[in-house]
C-alpha cells in the first residue's frame, strides 16, 4: 500500500457516492490527500450523476482521481474520463477489450494519465524511449505487456472500428436495461438512476425472499443450464447480472426466463403448493445421477428437477456434482495436489 491509509466514502440510499462524506472526508484528510480511487459507471450498476464535483472536490484538496477502467464497456465512444476530471484510468483489457475475464483477470491493458503525470510513467532500465523524463522504475518486466494478450484486443479493436465500439458500449447498456425491465414485478433491481435506468449491470435483490437464499437461487440456475452471475457482491444477497454486450436476444431471454421460472417456484414455496425445505431450490442443483437413480424421495418429479424449462430436454448442461458448502470450503483450505513422499523430498 506505499504506506496509505484508505479511507471508505459512504454510499447514499441510491447507490451514489455521498457527495456530502466525500467533501468532509476529503477536508479532513486534506493535508496527506494523495487519490481518490472511482469506478464509473459504478459497480452498483449505475452512472454517478455527481461524478464533476466529485472529481472536483478531491482536486480542490489537492489530490488525484484514479478512475478504475472496470466498466468502461458503457464508456467506450460515449464518454472521456479525462473530460470527466479522471487524472488515471486503467483501461482493462477483459470485458471491455474482448479479453476473457475468467481466473480473476487478466487485470492488465494501459494506464492512461493525464498530461502533467506523462513525466512520471515507468521508465525501463533495458528498453530506451520507455516512460517520462521524471519516469520512476519499472513496474513490469515486460515494458509494453502481454504480447500473448495485446494482440488479441489488437485486432478486437481494428476489426470492430469506432463505430463498432460505440455500438458495443451502447448494446452493454441496452441488455442490462432490458434484463432489468423484463424482471421489474419479478426481482428488485436496487439501484437505478434518477430515470429509472441502469448502466451496464443491474442488482437483483433477494434479501426480502425469507423463504430461499441467494444461493438456492445461484444453485438452481445450474438446472436451467447457467452459471450464476456474481453473487453477493457488492452487496450480500444479491445477484449482480452484467450480460455485456456479446449476449444474443435469445441468450438473454432464456437467462430472463429461467429467473421468471425460479420466481415461480419460490411463490410456490411461499403459497405452500412446495414443501419449505423439499424443493428443487433447496435441494439445486441435480446431477444426472441423482435423477437418475432407482430411488427418488424428493416430493417434487425428476422432470421439474431436471428439466425445468423448455428446450433444455433438447440441450441439457449437466451439472457435475450437488450443492457443496461453498463458506466451509472457503474457510478450509485444501491442496489438491498428491503429497510428496519420502523419497520425493
Amino acid at each position: 500500500m506505499a504506506g496509505m491509509e484508505v479511507v471508505a466514502v459512504a454510499c447514499d440510499d441510491h447507490g451514489n457516492i455521498d457527495i456530502a462524506d466525500l467533501k468532509a472526508k476529503a477536508l479532513a484528510h486534506a493535508p496527506k490527500l494523495a487519490a481518490l480511487m472511482v469506478t464509473y459507471p459504478s459497480t452498483h450498476g449505475v452512472f454517478e450523476e455527481g461524478i464533476r464535483e466529485i472529481c472536483a472536490i478531491v482536486h480542490a484538496q489537492g489530490g488525484q482521481v484514479y478512475m478504475d477502467g472496470a466498466n468502461m464497456n458503457a464508456m467506450v465512444g460515449l464518454a472521456r474520463p479525462g473530460e470527466i476530471g479522471a487524472d488515471v484510468l486503467h483501461l482493462n483489457l477483459h470485458k471491455t477489450f474482448c479479453i476473457p475475464h475468467g481466473g480473476g483477470g487478466p487485470g492488465m491493458g494501459p494506464i492512461g494519465v493525464a498530461k502533467h503525470l506523462a513525466p512520471y510513467l515507468p521508465g525501463h532500465p533495458l528498453v530506451g524511449g520507455v516512460g517520462g523524463s521524471k519516469a520512476i522504475g519499472p513496474v513490469s518486466a515486460a515494458p509494453w505487456g502481454s504480447s500473448s494478450i495485446l494482440p488479441i484486443s489488437w485486432a478486437y479493436i481494428a476489426m470492430m472500428g469506432g463505430q463498432g465500439l460505440t455500438q458495443a458500449s451502447k448494446i452493454a447498456i441496452l441488455n442490462a436495461n432490458y434484463i432489468a425491465a423484463r424482471l421489474k414485478g419479478a426481482f428488485d433491481v436496487l439501484y437505478t438512476g434518477s430515470h429509472g435506468r441502469v448502466a451496464h449491470e443491474c442488482i437483483l435483490d433477494l434479501r426480502h425472499i425469507h423463504e430461499i437464499s441467494v444461493v438456492d437461487v445461484a444453485k438452481r440456475l445450474m438446472d436451467y443450464g447457467f452459471h450464476a452471475p456474481t453473487m453477493s457482491w457488492p452487496v450480500a444477497g444479491t445477484l449482480m447480472v452484467e450480460p455485456t454486450e456479446s449476449e444474443s436476444v435469445h441468450e438473454l431471454d432464456r437467462f430472463i426466463d429461467a429467473l421468471l421460472a425460479i420466481r415461480a417456484e419460490i411463490e410456490d414455496i411461499r403459497q405452500g403448493r412446495a414443501d419449505a425445505t423439499d424443493n428443487p431450490l433447496k435441494n439445486a442443483p441435480h446431477t444426472l445421477g441423482s435423477v437418475t437413480a432407482d430411488e427418488w424421495t424428493h416430493a417434487y418429479s425428476r422432470s421439474q428437477a431436471a428439466w425445468p424449462a423448455p428446450g433444455l430436454r433438447q440441450a441439457k448442461q449437466w451439472p457435475t456434482v450437488r450443492r457443496v458448502d461453498d463458506a466451509f470450503g472457503d474457510r478450509n483450505l485444501v491442496c489438491s495436489c498428491p503429497p510428496w513422499g519420502e523419497d520425493e523430498a
